[in-house]
């Protein structure tokens, strides 16, 4: 690891979040010496970001723990337009309404993570849409368009490629990455904002902001990114059989969150604790020493932990000891996902509906294999269910939903 001066440089490099930096002595010797404002763009195309872009959040909140400022910046603006970054289509567009709700939604998991206010450490949060609705055209084009290079926008790989598999990239999207630009210069002067961060796909991106603010008013700023975050088998993070892991309550249960990180692979157990926890680096190297079964220890405490921040210790309490029961003693648990049936269903449509498979072709194959149960008997064919009272399905061995009358 690289000696930083700043507690902010060495918390990110001792945890595993720094990929590059612009400038790794110039910002390492500003955090150093004084309050660094930082930001992290959030396009609100959804009504809740996924655990995907966990880390990011993360990164905000340990900029707040290293006493700097963090700033979230929501894209009411650019979720207008879509980011083509390493896309292979271009995004739907959405009304301003529906991204108006989204950021409303949103909104609900940074106070999870982050302490808002007026102080000099307080989070803030912020929307594009309020300088890029009210951009006109031809003044944007000679002001800011004249500062960047179609050539050089035309080699970044997010854009490359698109081109090379000969995909189509809409002039609206070329536009993504001068906006993005553009968000970096608005928050240097509007609120002295000096760093940006963002996953590796958006290096391009924010060297383009710390090059037009220096270009147009002279202010030097610095861009960090953090490594692309996979699992051990090399999946992306937060890519599930079931979809995304949502981090808002209302699009995926505590429950299912909490499962996801006690699902963990063995060998991301460590990072992960690393990343998405704040328990201290000595208790983490003692987790990752565990082996065999101890180190199902070390994924409920993560899973614990993490849940507890997005979700809240009750949630977490619920989720853990409902787990418990189902695996421990082989109960129902009052937090498992729930349908309600009047009469009778099949077992193919309960673990469609349940959400414990995604189709009714994975449904029978999963029964072909042995692998669905109702009340813990096997079953081999998609027998009916006559739901008179409270029926437990699972999926394997870890996925479980209850059907109630």
């Amino acid at each position: 690891m690289t000696a930083y001066q700043s507690d902010l440089l060495r918390l990110l490099d001792e945890r595993g979040y720094i990929h590059q930096v612009t400038d790794p002595e110039g910002l390492d010797g500003l955090a150093a010496r004084e309050i660094v404002p930082g930001y992290i763009g959030f396009d609100a195309t959804a009504p809740s970001l996924h655990v995907g872009s966990l880390v990011q959040i993360m990164m905000l909140r340990r900029l707040q723990q290293a006493g700097h400022k963090p700033i979230v910046l929501m894209g009411g603006g650019t979720s207008k337009i879509g980011d083509p970054s390493f896309k292979d289509e271009a995004r739907k567009l959405l009304s301003a309404e529906t991204i108006d709700a989204n950021i409303a939604s949103i909104k609900r998991v940074f106070e999870r993570f982050l302490t808002f206010g007026t102080g000099p450490t307080d989070a803030i949060m912020v929307d594009n849409a309020d300088w890029l609705d009210r951009l006109e055209h031809i003044p944007f084009l000679r002001e800011i368009g004249q500062h960047f290079s179609v050539n050089r926008m035309l080699s970044f790989d997010s854009v490359k490629l698109r081109l090379d598999r000969e995909q189509s990239l809409s002039f609206l999207e070329f536009n993504y990455m001068i906006l993005q630009g553009y968000d970096f210069l608005e928050l240097s002067r509007r609120l002295g904002c000096r760093f940006q961060m963002g996953g590796s796909d958006q290096w391009g991106n924010i060297v383009n902001g710390i090059e037009l603010a220096r270009r147009v008013d002279g202010t030097q700023v610095y861009g960090l990114t953090t490594p692309l975050i996979t699992t051990a088998d090399g999946g992306k993070m937060g890519k599930t059989a079931q979809g995304a892991v949502w981090l808002n309550g209302d699009q995926l249960s505590p429950y299912d969150y909490w499962q996801f990180w006690r699902n963990t692979q063995d060998a991301d157990v460590g990072r992960f604790l690393r990343l998405f926890t704040d328990l201290p680096l000595s208790e983490i190297a003692r987790l990752e020493e565990l082996q065999g079964a101890e180190i199902n220890d070390a994924k409920k405490i993560l899973a614990d932990a993490a849940t507890a921040m997005a979700h809240g210790v009750e949630a977490t309490f619920e989720a853990a000891e409902t787990a418990r029961r189902t695996f421990e003693e082989g109960a129902a648990g009052e937090a498992l996902p729930t349908l309600k049936i009047e009469g009778g269903t099949t077992l193919v449509e309960a673990l469609v509906g349940l959400g414990l498979v995604a189709s009714k072709n994975e449904a029978r194959r999963l029964i072909a294999q042995g692998g669905a149960r109702i009340d813990n008997r096997r079953v081999d064919e998609d027998v009916p269910i006559a739901v008179t009272c409270d029926v437990r399905i699972s999926a394997g061995r870890k996925k479980h939903g209850l059907l109630t009358p």
